[in-house]
């Protein structure tokens, strides 16, 4: 397909046809060598520092402060899985927010479609726009085709305390609260 694709545009130039394979077989194994590369952040490592867009294209900072600072990444918004997930927070935002956790939801949207999914669900949080995917790649989270990985992390004074690698959707809530409140006893 994609030769004939290349053809198609490119009228016969086979030379150019060459590059613009070439490159895309380039980018492709630059996409996976990015996956594998990323070091992945573990339990009591500290939290990137970093600051990224928003969903109102505002550049926010990633502050960790003596509460727990939750971030999550989900592969696209305003699909039944990832709503599922930041339904599971809105619904206990409250109850979070006692428990001193701010919460950062992550993902390759554009800042427009981030701010219709968080308008659209009433999403109380924060979602990350990144486009670029500098804080996938700062929290070692691979991104694949273009969608970031299912995952979770929970922060405390600047370090990471819990990490899930296949974070869940409609539990996610619940998963956080439940470490909260084990570690407190």
């Amino acid at each position: 397909m994609k030769g004939y694709v290349c053809r198609t545009i490119y009228k016969g130039d086979k030379k150019m046809m060459k590059k613009v394979l070439l490159v895309g077989i380039l980018g492709s194994v630059l996409g996976l060598l990015n996956a594998f590369a990323a070091e992945k952040i573990k339990v009591g490592d500290p939290a990137p520092k970093l600051s990224a867009k928003n969903e109102n294209n505002e550049t926010v900072e990633f502050k960790y402060s003596d509460g727990y600072t939750m971030v999550y990444f989900y592969p696209r918004a305003d699909t039944p899985g990832c709503t599922a997930q930041a339904c599971s927070l809105r619904d206990a935002y409250e109850e979070l927010g006692k428990k001193g956790v701010t919460v950062y939801g992550v993902s390759t949207d554009t800042p427009e479609d981030q701010k219709k999914f968080k308008i659209k669900h009433r999403l109380p949080f924060t979602l990350i726009a990144d486009t670029d995917k500098k804080v996938a790649d700062a929290f070692g989270v691979p991104v694949r085709v273009g969608f970031t990985s299912r995952q979770a992390f929970l922060i405390k004074s600047g370090k990471v305390v819990w990490l899930d690698r296949t974070a869940s959707t409609a539990e996610q809530a619940k998963d956080i609260l439940d470490y909260i409140n084990s570690a407190k006893k």
